[in-house]
């Protein structure tokens, strides 16, 4: 790297890193007025007793907060999460992931619309053509990838068609050793999609999980098709399931000329965008958050206040940082390596994510 060049990236990393601390500073002093804030964090600070919006001017200064709690998101009143300032608009609320019990429950008014908006511009019209028709083949339900992947056809001009699935389900499949009924389960998934796939609706870009994408492409290939016979030209997908290799297997066995970018994101935090992954770099796949948005942190797994050195491994912290949503400093159920900021991102990214090590073995990864 030249030094012309590394000057520019220095440049461009503090800019990042000031456009971060004012943002942190301005969601702070929303979601603390009590003019504009959520019940919940007017009451949380209540009785910290001391005042964010005095105290946070940077977002070194979050650490203040300890960390955020799996279990405030477990429960209602729902309406607690929604900022005084929005309380009139329409909300959603979606749940995480597909496990079972009392699920954790984020609002959202417009925040799935930004995020994909934003993962929108990092598609290649190529691949994913303006106008082109969606297919959304995963989880549905209170899950917000339902909405998110019809908005983010919407917002590119096409129709999303839509699957019925149901997580939840697949996990008490596996949980009980039916195998039979999970792969009953699956064919009526993969069904729901041939049959619209093969109803002329002209489908060209796809949302699913690695698991569904393989289970689809082997069954056009039991049919003498293929996903590039189909119509499919870019698919997105994403989940812990999504390693260097099944990526290469991916991209050998199962794609031909088809488009596959891998996206790692969440109900709590958006959407992270991957950098290029191919051969070239061994199939490493690198993901970035939408900062100042969301920002992700690899720390120490048994001092969560150090960050692991660029390259070594740690579990997943999430910082959210929008007006409808605080959420600082989540210890996340992901672990993985810190990656240095890049050409395309200018702040840290994450790469081989996998379940947390120390909660894997009660994990159940279902269709993910």
């Amino acid at each position: 790297m030249s030094t012309a060049t590394g000057e520019s990236n220095r440049e461009r990393f503090e800019e990042a890193r000031k456009r971060l601390d004012a943002h942190v500073e301005e969601m702070v002093q929303w979601h603390f007025d009590p003019a504009t804030g959520c019940p919940f964090w007017l009451e949380w600070a209540a009785s910290a007793g001391w005042d964010p919006r005095r105290e946070v001017r940077s977002f070194a200064d979050l650490d203040r907060f300890g960390h955020f709690q799996d279990e405030w998101l477990r429960g209602g009143p729902v309406r607690r999460w929604v900022p005084k300032a929005l309380a009139d608009r329409p909300v959603y609320v979606f749940e995480t992931g597909g496990t079972t019990g009392i699920p954790k429950s984020r609002i959202n008014i417009e925040d799935f619309r930004i995020d994909y908006e934003l993962f929108s511009e990092t598609l290649p019209d190529e691949y994913f053509p303006r106008g082109s028709n969606w297919l959304m083949l995963g989880p549905s339900g209170p899950r917000r990838l339902r909405l998110a992947v019809e908005h983010l056809a919407h917002y590119r001009g096409g129709i999303c068609f839509c699957v019925d699935l149901d997580p939840r389900w697949v996990i008490k499949l596996i949980r009980k050793g039916w195998m039979d009924h999970l792969k009953a389960y699956q064919d009526h998934v993969i069904d729901q999609a041939m049959n619209l796939l093969g109803a002329g609706h002209d489908i060209q870009c796809l949302f699913t999980t690695p698991k569904l994408l393989e289970a689809l492409a082997n069954r056009l290939e039991d049919e003498n098709s293929s996903l590039e016979q189909s119509g499919i030209k870019g698919i997105f997908s994403g989940g812990t399931e999504f390693t260097p290799q099944w990526h290469r297997f991916a991209r050998e066995e199962l794609l031909g000329s088809v488009y596959l970018t891998p996206t790692y994101g969440n109900t709590l935090m958006g959407l992270a965008a991957s950098g290029p992954s191919g051969p070239e770099n061994g199939y490493k796949i690198s993901y970035y958050p939408p900062q100042p948005r969301a920002v992700i942190q690899l720390v120490d797994f048994d001092d969560s206040s150090r960050l692991v050195d660029y390259g070594g491994t740690g579990r997943v912290m999430l910082t959210t940082l929008t007006r409808e949503f605080f959420l600082p400093r989540f210890l996340e159920r992901d672990e993985g390596e810190r990656e240095p900021p890049c050409e395309a991102w200018s702040w840290d990214g994450v790469s081989g994510l996998r379940p947390y090590s120390r909660f894997a073995t009660a994990t159940t990864v279902g269709v993910y």
